[in-house]
């Protein structure tokens, strides 16, 4: 009998490679993934070299904010909040149900634009049947005027006949009595059809103020009612009947509203230059002025209230901001107030031509011109840039060969 261990050994070998079994091929199938990758990484690199040969090598700088003037000039500093001088909320002079709101927060509005519209159907009716009471007083009077005629040319006929004796007194007095009554009755007849017309004026008044229209002009800030609610010019006590539509403010009538302790008001005059900031841009400072000092005094804060204006609008100025504001203890020179209100770039970023002064912005990976307005000459390697540049833009400072719009662009 044969010995267990022997077999196991011989089922062993079995499981064993046959190099020699293997195809010549084989081997070298392995030698031709080496140029495969070769020619790949090849094609890779001049893919890379090809998108990179027509950029042009440059160095950027980022647009910021000149030094600030306020902290060295300031007299006074105080917070308050920018407010709108002109601002309503817009209601019907009726009571009614809303069938339509036409804007939306945010909406720019014109002056007299509808704004919303109520149930008319009582108002219509009104105005059809004061319109109907008109006709018929004009009606009632055109043959009151017939009549009057009639007994006009009666009156004369019996007057002459009188005067030869060929009719009797009474007779012509009794035309004379009905002459007077139509005569009379025309006059009265008149009045009517001016009360008349006076109601179809009332009733179309009454119907125009089912449309509700934009007092000003200026942008919606609130939404106060939806089609369905009623609305009412007072309050009816509960919490069913709206009294707006919408509040409406006028954005060019925005200003900030600060308080002042009244031991220092005497450094505040009216006209008095000032930088405000925003909390929301605390990076932008915003020229502006004092507009008026509020002759009042709060007993219980000890302050006084004090209005300053923008020196420009902005659509980042927001009603009910907070603001800082530093009130200027000199008269700013004409570059000190550039520098409020303009940016601060290198004189070798800004290039000229005949089409005005423009930079090189740079939007991804190309460049666009972009025009600018130069304000004061800063030093002698910075300028100010009033218009044209915001805080945080990418410019080029200087590059190895000229610009063109939509240039590709690496920086070194």
């Amino acid at each position: 009998m044969a010995d267990p261990s022997d077999r196991l050994g011989d089922r062993i070998g079995e499981l064993k490679i046959d190099r020699s079994s293997v195809p010549d091929g084989a081997g070298g199938r392995r030698w031709f993934v080496l140029p495969v990758l070769l020619l790949a990484g090849f094609a890779v690199w001049w893919f890379f070299l090809r998108g990179q040969s027509g950029a042009i090598a440059v160095e950027t700088e980022t647009v910021r904010r000149p030094p600030s003037i306020a902290a060295a000039n300031s007299v006074l500093d105080a917070s308050g909040y920018v407010t709108a001088r002109r601002e309503a909320t817009v209601s019907a002079e009726t009571t009614g149900k809303v069938i339509e709101v036409m804007v939306e927060e945010g909406m720019i509005v014109e002056s007299g634009q509808i704004v919303a519209r109520l149930d008319d159907t009582i108002q219509q009716a009104q105005t059809q049947l004061a319109r109907a009471e008109a006709q018929s007083a004009r009606a009632g009077l055109v043959e009151t005027e017939a009549q009057l005629r009639a007994a006009r040319l009666e009156r004369d006929r019996l007057r002459d006949l009188a005067e030869r004796k060929l009719t009797s007194i009474a007779s012509l007095d009794a035309a004379e009595a009905n002459y007077d009554a139509l005569a009379a009755r025309l006059e009265t007849g008149r009045e009517n059809v001016k009360v008349a017309e006076r109601n179809v004026d009332l009733s179309e008044n009454s119907l125009a103020h089912t449309v509700i229209r934009a007092p000003f002009g200026g942008v919606v800030v609130s939404k106060d009612a939806q089609p369905g609610e009623m609305i009412s010019p007072i309050s009816a006590g509960g919490g069913f009947t709206r009294t707006g539509i919408c509040t409406i403010v006028d954005m060019d009538s925005l200003e900030i509203e600060v308080d002042v302790n009244e031991a220092y008001i005497g450094r505040v005059t009216k006209g008095q230059r000032v930088s405000a900031t925003l909390d929301a841009y605390p990076d932008w400072q915003i020229a502006a002025e004092v507009i008026a000092i509020v002759p009042t005094a709060d007993r219980q804060k000890a302050t006084v209230r004090v209005r300053i204006g923008f020196l420009q609008r902005d659509p980042r100025i927001l009603r009910d901001m907070g603001a800082k504001v530093a009130f200027l203890g000199v008269e700013t020179s004409a570059e000190n107030q550039d520098e409020l209100q303009g940016v601060m770039v290198s004189r070798d970023a800004a290039h000229s031509d005949d089409r005005g002064d423009f930079v090189w912005r740079v939007s991804g990976d190309v460049v666009e011109r972009q025009s600018i307005r130069v304000g004061g000459v800063r030093d002698r390697e910075r300028i100010t840039v009033l218009e044209g540049l915001s805080i945080g833009d990418t410019i080029v400072r200087t590059s190895d060969r000229p610009l063109q719009p939509g240039q590709k662009i690496r920086t070194n």
